[in-house]
């Protein structure tokens, strides 16, 4: 049965489980695979060639894996080349959008930072939503090295992490942001310790919840996409880099054990 396919998420790394998470929460009973190109993260770093050959690669595993739609769970490669992947393989794909319409309409201070990666920051996606909110707010885009290697390695809770956070943090804060946006999924995982640096009368925001809510309105508007089994769905997970230390990372963010297979022919 169609319906019954399970859903293709991946990310550079682990960084999407946190979109996966939240699919998992408010679409129980979908199946979903999960890709983590962990070998070759972070993405933020690469060139916009190497992203996309990387991405094509995940994604004709996942058409393998007879999936009914994919989440790019990941701004990078979403920036880099959902377009290309969409005109590749013929299925839906839902994409990862910094939050910056929202942020910039709901800020009272009319200031708005954005953590992401390097080649997010410099993607012409970005460059766009900035100029095209920038009239509501003043928006001060912050790259972020060396954070997603942090998470990939599961130190959320590091003193060297807390530090180079407030480097980053800082000048925002200086110019009076009230919002601040996540622009790649792995900061998600970041929440706890951003608030604590920032104060909790900044409003942190991430793309979750809308990312989630388009992959349901596509699935919905495609007929007989939507599974309709009232069984929980079940969850695989894959990585390009197996290792022990990976296994402990993947269960540390998903919050319970899960098991972690390596995903076949990845170089």
């Amino acid at each position: 049965m169609y319906s019954n396919r399970p859903i293709g998420i991946f990310d550079s790394g682990v960084g999407g489980l946190s979109v996966a998470k939240n699919i998992q929460h408010e679409l129980p009973n979908e199946h979903f695979i999960y890709v983590a190109d962990s070998a070759f993260a972070p993405y933020g770093e690469k060139s916009t060639e190497f992203i996309t050959q990387r991405c094509h690669v995940i994604c004709q595993f996942l058409v393998e894996q007879r999936v009914k739609a994919i989440v790019v769970a990941c701004n990078t490669a979403t920036v880099s080349c959902i377009t290309q992947l969409r005109a590749a393989f013929d299925l839906p794909f839902i994409g990862m959008e910094p939050a910056i319409k929202p942020a910039s309409l709901h800020s009272k201070t009319a200031v708005v930072g954005v953590l992401a990666t390097q080649q997010t920051v410099q993607s012409g996606a970005v460059s766009r939503l900035v100029a095209q909110y920038s009239d509501n707010a003043d928006i001060v885009v912050q790259a972020c090295p060396g954070l997603v290697e942090m998470v990939e390695n599961a130190c959320v809770n590091s003193v060297q992490l807390t530090l180079l956070l407030r480097q980053y943090l800082q000048p925002m804060l200086d110019k009076g942001v009230d919002t601040i946006v996540m622009g790649c999924t792995h900061y998600a995982f970041l929440t706890p310790l951003i608030q604590s640096i920032v104060g909790e009368h900044i409003t942190l925001l991430t793309s979750h919840g809308p990312v989630t809510k388009e992959l349901q309105r596509r699935l919905e508007a495609i007929s007989a996409l939507a599974n309709t089994d009232s069984n929980v769905g079940q969850s695989m997970f894959y990585t390009s880099a197996l290792s022990p230390e990976a296994k402990q990372s993947f269960n540390q963010l998903w919050g319970s054990p899960v098991n972690l297979l390596s995903l076949p022919h990845h170089s």
